[in-house]
């Protein structure tokens, strides 16, 4: 995982030493927005109109992040009218790379997108990427605000009005997005990147007692925020669909495995169900990523085998009513 320093790669991994080992994840360099009309909302930087065929996603299969932002093309039926293009799960000396020329400018590494972009980019490159094909410029790379366009923006193309962040449960919404982000969702990273046993356990015992309280909820609610589905859902999602076949092993995160717990177990089996999500989910690029991309963690890079998992088994929670699956 490397970064640009003025537009020039640099083979970097991250520096703990003034954080006393703990991983601190750098902010996303690109915060613009895609609007119904091009318009500035508040809080939203804008100038980006939301239009068929203008937009490309940049996408690793491996990575959580970049996963929540296939799943809402899928959700939002968004596949006609923004491209995607998967890079290699083998992150090493160059950072994400392309196993064939990228189809906009015949790129080979994601880095030389951002200097398209920016050529004196100063930041790490990561996934997802939002660009921009009229501009020539990257929209967003942060997440969780993709999604968030996704969801809205492009209702008026589609006539796919689903709304997973709706506005009578936004609070409820941020409350648990507030939660999960840390202790879960950065909280496996804080886990597998800590460099000192003080800053793994930190985190370690954060993440365990985020995921007691969510199975806990889960006992008597089908989803986060009441009986229906919503970007909080989506956004843990990428998370726990990882955890047993990676962060358990990889990054230490090994008191138990969401198997063994038994209603978050039932809810990622259930998600994992829905709507065409499986077909969003690659573990053999998952598993390659992170075994074999993590040289300080994993010097082998030996992938396992295993373990094997049964998501399409009964999930048990129909009883919990709520939205099903059309």
């Amino acid at each position: 995982m490397g970064k640009l320093v003025n537009g020039v790669w640099h083979d970097i991994w991250y520096d703990t030493k003034e954080s006393n080992g703990r991983f601190v994840r750098e902010d996303a360099g690109f915060r613009h927005w895609v609007t119904r009309d091009g318009e500035s909302e508040t809080n939203k930087p804008s100038g980006f109109k939301a239009e068929s065929g203008r937009y490309h996603l940049y996408v690793s299969l491996a990575c959580p992040w970049a996963h929540r932002t296939l799943i809402f093309r899928q959700l939002k039926q968004l596949e006609p009218h923004i491209g995607v293009t998967v890079v290699s799960p083998d992150m090493l000396t160059n950072g994400w790379e392309f196993d064939e020329p990228e189809p906009n400018y015949g790129l080979k590494y994601l880095h030389q997108l951002y200097s398209k972009a920016k050529p004196d980019y100063t930041g790490r490159v990561t996934v997802p990427v939002l660009w921009d094909k009229q501009t020539q410029t990257i929209v967003s790379n942060e997440s969780a605000e993709i999604i968030r366009m996704m969801n809205s923006a492009f209702n008026h193309l589609t006539g796919n009005h689903d709304d997973y962040y709706p506005i009578a449960l936004q609070e409820e919404i941020e409350r648990w997005n507030a939660l999960i982000y840390p202790a879960i969702n950065n909280g496996v990273y804080r886990c597998g990147f800590a460099t000192t046993q003080s800053a793994y356990e930190d985190a370690y015992l954060s993440l365990f007692v985020a995921l007691d309280k969510v199975d806990a909820h889960l006992a008597s609610h089908r989803y986060l925020a009441g009986e229906q589905l919503t970007e909080a859902d989506w956004r843990l999602f990428t998370t726990l669909i990882r955890f047993d076949a990676v962060y358990v092993g990889h990054f230490k995160c090994n008191r138990q495995r969401i198997a063994d717990y038994r209603h978050l177990s039932g809810y990622l089996r259930e998600l994992y169900q829905y709507q065409h999500i499986a077909e969003t989910v690659d573990f053999y690029h998952i598993k390659r990523h992170y075994y074999a991309s993590h040289a300080t963690i994993n010097p082998t890079r030996i992938v396992p085998l295993g373990p094997e998992l049964d998501l399409f088994a009964a999930h048990g929670r129909d009883d919990l009513g709520g939205a099903k699956e059309e």
